[in-house]
Formats: C-alpha cells, structure tokens, sequence
C-alpha cells in the first residue's frame, strides 16, 4: 500500500502568513518617494525608457548610478517604466513582490534543509514550523526597510532572490527527482543574479559548502557528482567578471584606485560588521546615508577586530567539522565579502549590505532558540508524557510578538521615506556629521521653496566638505532664488575650479549672469556647458531664452529646435519656440507650436496668453478672447491677460468689458503708462458709446 500523501496545507497556510505579514509590514511602503540614487536609477536614467530594441537598456549607464553593470535590475525598471513611467506605486509593488518572494524562497530552503537525511531525525516534526518563523523573522524584520522602501536597492534584494533561488533550486536537485531540471534553473538564476548584483558572486561556493556540508561526504565527493553542476555555476563569473569591466569601477564607486586604501578601508570594516550583528538584535537608529567615517584610532579598530576574528574562526571550525552553524557563518561573511572586505567601496557602510546576511543570523538564533526549547521540554516533561499545548503556545507567542513589534518598527521606519525632505532630515538627525545628507537635506528644502534654511544647510555642508563642487552649485542655486545673484556667481565659479567639467555649474552661472542683464558672459557659459554636455536640453533652452534677449530671434529659435528634439514633451520649450517664431513674424508655425505645448500643459497660463496674443495679432479676436479668459481662471491676477483682454474687447466695440479688464490691469500695476493710457481711450470711447475722431479702438496697444 502507497503511503498517504503529507498534506499541503501547512505549506499553503504558511504561505499565506508570510505574505500577509510581509503585507502588513509594507503596506505604508507605497507612500515612499524617489530618495538619493533612485533620481539616477529612475529619474534620470535614459536606458529605461523603452523596452525595445533591448540594448540600450541591458548595456545600462556607466555614470555610478545604482543600475550600473546590472542590466537585470535596470530592464526590471524599464517594465516598470514601460507600464507605469515613473508612478511610484508600480516600482514600490514590485519591490514588495520581490521581497515576498524572496521570503517564500527562504521558508522553502530552510524547510527542506532540516528534512535531509542529516537533520530529519532532530527536526521532522518542526520543520514547517521554523522555516515559518525564519521566514516570517526576516521578512519583517525593520533591518530590510532600506532594501524593499528605497526604490533603486531593488538591486540588492532582487540578487538576494535569485541568490536564494539558486540555492532552492540546487536543494531540489540534489534530492534526485528531476534532479537535470532543477540544476538548468539552479544555473538560469545564478547567471541572473550576476546581472543583478556582484553580491550573488558567492552563489556557487555557497552551493558548493551546503552540498558539502548537509548532502554530501566531502568536497572530492561533491564535485564528483555534481562536476557539470559546479562548471556550469561558475561559468556565470564570466558573465559578472565582463558587467564590473563594463561598469568601468561602477562610475568610481568601486575598486581599487577609487581615492580609499585598501588597508584603511579593511580595518574599519570590523566596526561596520559588529555594527551590523547589533542591528539585527536591535535595530535602532536605522540610517539610510551612515557616511561612515575611516577607523584611524585602535579603539576603533582592535576591539571589533577581535570580535570579528573569533567569529570567523568559530566558523572555519565549524566548517571543518561539518557543521550547519559553520555554513552560516560562511552565509553571512561570504554574502557580506564583496562589500566588507579589502575591496574599497565608495560607502563604506549600508543596511541594505545586511538583506540577505540578516537570513544567516535569524536562521540560526531560530533553530538554536527552538533546540532549546526542545531540550527544556524533554527535561521538565516525565518519560512517556506527551507534549501539552503551552508547549506550542509560548513559541507561537514569542514569535508571534516578535514579529508583530518587527512589523510595527518596519512601518514606522517606511515613514521616514514618505518625503525627500523627511528622509534627509531623518539622516541630518541621526547622522549630523554626513555633508552629504546635508546637501540632499538643502536640495529637498529648496524644492519647497525654502530656500533661505536651504542656504544655511549648504553652508553646513561646505563646513564638513568644502571641496564639494556639487554643493557649492547648489547653493549658488539657492542664493539665486533669493536673489543674492552676485554671491551666486561666486559660487558657480568655485564649483567650476573645483570641478572644470561640471556642466551644469556652467549652466546654472549662465542663468544668473542672464538675470543680471549680463548676456553676452551668460550665452558664453551656456556654450561652454553645451560644449560639454551637448544633450543638455535646458541649458540649450536657456541659451535660446538669452539670445532672444539680444534680439537674435533666428538663433533662439534654431537653440529651441534642439532642444525640442532631446524633450519633446517639454512645454516651456516649446512655448519659446512659438515666441521666437512671433518675433521672426512666422505667426502660423508660433500658433501651431503654442497649440501643441498646450496639448501638453493645458493649465498653463502663460501658454494660453502667449497664444492669445498670436491669434490676436491675425484679426482672431474671438479665439484670443477665449484663451485670454482661460488665463485668468488659471491666474487672475494676469496684467498682461487684463491689459489685452481689454484691448480685444475693445476692438469688437464691447467697451464696458474693456473699461472692466483695463482697470484691473491698472490695479496690477498702477503705474504702468501704457495700460493707463489704454483705460482712458477705452473709458473714452465707453461714454461716448460711438466711435471717436480722436481716439479709436486702434489707438489701444496690447502688452508685447
């Protein structure tokens, strides 16, 4: 007779409470903003615009954005892109679905490795139910926030699930039913994870040292089995090895030669590892930007090294007696080796480095935690006696509240990401040392209009980091805006010393020089930053903006085109265009321009009155009329919509329309003399009520 079939039940069951956790621990994660690199991952980033053809977006930007030599992450979001643009909701789903399935993996890995022959006889009967709180344990858990709520860290947990995905599927070849299946798809998700993040290099040793330690007698004897097994996996370094040569030092984030000493970066390495482990046995404060500075003094050095030293000696004695503790040892430091060894990275310390190492940590406080207990309950209960129900009920109640309070820490944390502004002030809190959070801190105030405690957090910054050109830009930025332009320029002159490449300085003087009546210096620089990044698409705007200026209409408009052909669906651009193309007294092209700029921005005023002028200078009063009053439902407070409403009216003889604009116009500007002068013609002709010798509805000029 067959014997019954286990039922599935408690794997469904399981299931389901870990999505609906993972659900109740994110569900405010929807709320969060692009932050940091997500404006270079997303925002920013050319490669994801189209899905096809596939080579722009599997090549990726060379430029230290987060996508950089990971084309899988950078066509991820280019899906995302293609169906949503750059809506944040659909890039935070699929976070949060990578993320669940990465803990659905981790139950499936963790379950199946206490059912091997090895460890059956000690967890049989508790296999489901710790794989469950493993998996529960870690998808909560406040320490991944920054690998599943920061949008472009995508990286990290979708290398993680291809990671885990290739150890899932390993395990199931190794138990022989369809064993050359799951090792094609053992293979298929390694080669992805290279392309997903360098982290996943570690995939085929890891396989390799579980094979070892849980399936197999030896090394010699897993590599006699499995020899095409392990050929196969690490053939996928060839396709990571070619993405880092490609990333080109990841745009000067990573590598040697990066500007940090190899033996500097090492030894202060200890301290973020421990700082690491107290983070996953008390998450708090969580960072997002440490800038974590160099270890210089042995106290902060020696201590850390020691602790670290014995851990990893405590693991390579494991490993040699075959110990499962000794695989997770080798879990967490080989995960955590691409970024917290002796390779420099540009950061030396990030949660989202912890994703998957957290799962080594809880694997083993879990399994250690519920040995434990079995060993408490086999003491205390006579020989004979069974098991009572509290003793499920206190394990169920630990992990249950543990994992509640993780779930409510993880929503908490989702808040801080809920505004650039909150995000950067969290950091400034926490981390008041970090210049960068500073600036990114000056830059989140400045887009609320803040731009005088923008100035003060700039300076801040310049205080910690004076040779930052990008800080000494933005600040210029913010004295514009503040109008203090003679101080912004000095400003954009330091950043272009400190950085001669930097383009958009070059711009951003070009403005201010502009707004100080300075044109001819302001079309120099514009020149300049074009001739160094020749797609700028506003810097070119500008230059056309300041050549119109000098009433070099034909150059503007050809500055215009340009630009237009990089943003097509810029409407400002356009909208120039169409005021080059009046001036050159090509009304038709101007009005066809003005139509389409609305199509794209249909509640900007400035538009509507700048077509309305058009149509008005070609006898089409009515047309004008209606966009002239579409002006004003956007912006009442128009003088020139006053002013040539009023004009209009009047020449279609509606004289006491035009008395009622033109004295609105007056009220905007009491001393404008040409609306003045206009009010009392129309004033004139109004009381008259016929058409005047002396003054007539031509004499009344509209505003230019």
């Amino acid at each position: 007779m067959h014997e019954p079939r286990p039922s599935r039940w408690p794997l469904i069951l399981s299931a389901a409470a870990i999505v609906v956790v993972a659900l109740a621990a994110y569900w405010n994660s929807f709320q969060g903003v692009f932050v940091f690199d997500d404006t270079r991952a997303i925002v920013n980033n050319p490669t994801i615009r189209a899905l096809w053809p596939p080579g722009p977006v599997l090549s990726t930007p060379h430029n230290g954005s987060p996508v950089a030599g990971r084309p899988v992450v950078n066509l991820s979001l280019a899906v995302n892109y293609a169906f949503g643009g750059t809506n944040l909701w659909g890039y935070h789903a699929v976070n949060l679905a990578v993320h669940i399935l990465a803990a659905l993996m981790l139950f499936g890995i963790v379950r199946r490795t206490l059912l091997l022959p090895s460890l059956r006889g000690r967890f049989a009967g508790q296999s489901t139910a710790l794989a469950l709180a493993v998996a529960l344990i870690w998808a909560a858990h406040p320490l991944q926030t920054e690998s599943v709520t920061y949008i472009c860290q995508r990286a990290e947990s979708l290398g993680a699930l291809l990671y885990l995905a290739t150890i899932y599927c390993c395990i199931r070849a190794f138990a022989g039913e369809r064993g050359a299946a799951w090792q094609v798809l053992a293979v298929a998700a390694c080669l992805l994870g290279m392309g997903a993040k360098e982290t996943v290099a570690s995939a085929p040793l890891i396989v390799l040292l579980y094979d070892r330690t849980f399936v197999s007698c030896s090394f010699k004897e897993a590599l006699k089995k499995r020899r095409g097994l392990y050929l196969a996996l690490a053939a996928t370094w060839l396709l990571l090895a070619a993405l880092v040569v490609s990333a080109q030092g990841r745009g000067g984030t990573a590598g040697f030669g990066q500007g940090t000493n190899s033996w500097d970066y090492a030894r202060t390495q200890f301290g973020v590892i421990v700082h690491y482990l107290r983070l996953c046995l008390w998450p708090h404060p969580l960072v997002l930007d440490y800038k974590w500075p160099l270890a210089t003094a042995a106290s902060q050095i020696i201590p850390y090294a020691l602790i670290v030293g014995l851990l990893l000696a405590a693991t390579i004695w494991a490993l040699i007696h075959r110990s499962a503790a000794g695989f997770l040892g080798a879990w967490f430091f080989l995960m955590l080796a691409p970024t917290s060894s002796f390779i420099p990275v540009a950061d030396v310390a990030f949660e989202h480095r912890m994703y998957l190492p957290l799962a080594a940590v809880v694997i083993l406080a879990v399994v250690a935690a519920g040995e434990l207990w079995r060993r408490i309950l086999s003491a205390s209960l006579p020989p004979g006696q069974g098991r009572s129900a509290w003793s499920w009920a206190i394990p169920l109640a630990v992990v249950g509240g543990l994992v509640a309070g993780e779930a409510c820490l993880t929503v908490l944390r989702n808040r801080d990401y809920h505004s650039a502004l909150r995000t950067y002030q969290d950091i400034v809190r926490k981390a008041p040392h970090n210049a960068r959070a500073r600036n990114n801190l000056g830059m989140a105030l400045a887009a609320q209009g803040r731009a005088s405690e923008a100035v003060e957090q700039y300076e801040q910054a310049l205080q910690r980091e004076p040779n930052s050109a990008e800080t000494r830009n933005n600040l210029g930025n913010a004295l514009s805006s503040l109008g203090r332009l003679a101080e912004a320029v000095t400003q954009y002159e330091q950043a272009m010393k400190l950085a001669p490449n930097y383009a958009d300085a070059r711009g951003n003087l070009g403005n201010a020089l502009a707004a100080m009546g300075r044109f001819d210096q302001a079309i120099t620089q514009y020149e300049q930053a074009l001739a160094l990044e020749p797609e700028a698409a506003e810097i070119r705007s500008n230059l056309g903006v300041a050549l119109a200026a000098q009433g070099r209409f034909a150059e503007a408009a050809a500055q215009y085109e340009q630009a237009m052909k990089l943003r097509p669906n810029a409407a400002g651009i356009r909208n120039n265009l169409g005021v080059a193309l009046t001036a050159l007294g090509r009304v038709d092209e101007a009005i066809a321009q003005y139509e389409e700029a609305l199509k794209l921005e249909p509640s900007d005023a400035g538009i509507h009155t700048s077509l309305a002028r058009a149509l008005a200078s070609q006898g089409r009063l009515d047309e004008a009329i209606a966009h002239y009053e579409q002006t004003l439902k956007l912006d009442p407070s128009s003088f020139d919509a006053h002013n040539n409403l009023g004009v209009a009216f009047a020449s279609q003889g509606k004289f006491k329309e035009s008395v009622r604009h033109l004295e609105q116009a007056v009220q905007l500007r009491p001393n404008d003399a040409g609306a003045n002068r206009n009010l009392g013609i129309a004033v004139e002709l109004y009381r008259k009520s016929l058409p005047a010798t002396s003054s007539s509805p031509s004499a009344l000029q509209p505003h230019p």
